[in-house]
């Protein structure tokens, strides 16, 4: 059993490694993304290199990444895994997009991927994610700081919902690990250098 949980792990890591923020741009004509902007390899950053298109399919593709194994995993595995231990696989993705084997295991910030996540556990904590998400972004106009502030924000709601404990602390983790990604984006929000977002 524990050979098995290695391996829907890894194939859940693979799945969700694939960088398409930086595979697309490269496609279309764009470069390399890790040039351009923050550098950063997910769709923001897409969006800062002027193809607002070309952003949203990426965000699409980075949100099924999130989504379509956490699914898979529910449907296929719910006789055989524990709650718990479907979504710490299906976490695997999240992983796999921040820390990608393909380019040395430096990639996205883990938002979009993390959103389909939320929306293969709960739908309403997808929504809940976003509704904050986008209130923040159209005060403050900073994406960096819309993310962090839902990221923060999104377990307390979890915890409305009577979940686990120990899935309230997995988000938690997942969270922490997100949030410690914006570490540059937290500096130059606090010296005012922060870039903020055009709709």
């Amino acid at each position: 059993m524990e050979a098995n949980y290695l391996f829907l792990i890894s194939i859940v890591y693979f799945f969700g490694s694939i960088p398409f923020a930086y595979i697309l741009p490269k496609i279309f004509g764009l470069g390399d993304i890790r040039n351009i902007g923050s550098g950063n390899v997910g769709a923001t950053n897409v969006l800062r290199a002027g193809n607002k298109l070309l952003a949203i399919i990426v965000l699409a593709f980075d949100i099924i990444k999130g989504f379509a194994p956490l699914f898979i995993l529910k449907n296929y595995y719910h006789n055989e895994l524990s709650e718990i231990i479907i979504l710490f696989i299906g976490s695997a993705a999240i992983l796999g997009h921040i820390f990608p084997i393909w380019l040395k295991f430096k990639g996205g910030k883990g938002v979009a991927t993390y959103i389909g996540f939320l929306f293969a556990i709960n739908y309403i904590f997808g929504i809940i994610f976003i509704i904050t998400w986008l209130l923040i972004a159209f005060l403050k106009k900073y994406s960096s700081l819309a993310s962090i502030t839902s990221l923060v924000l999104l377990p307390l709601f979890v915890m409305l919902f009577s979940y686990e404990k120990q899935i309230i602390y997995l988000l938690i983790l997942i969270n922490l690990i997100i949030i410690s990604k914006h570490y540059s984006n937290i500096y130059r929000l606090i010296n005012k250098s922060e870039t903020k977002i055009k709709f």
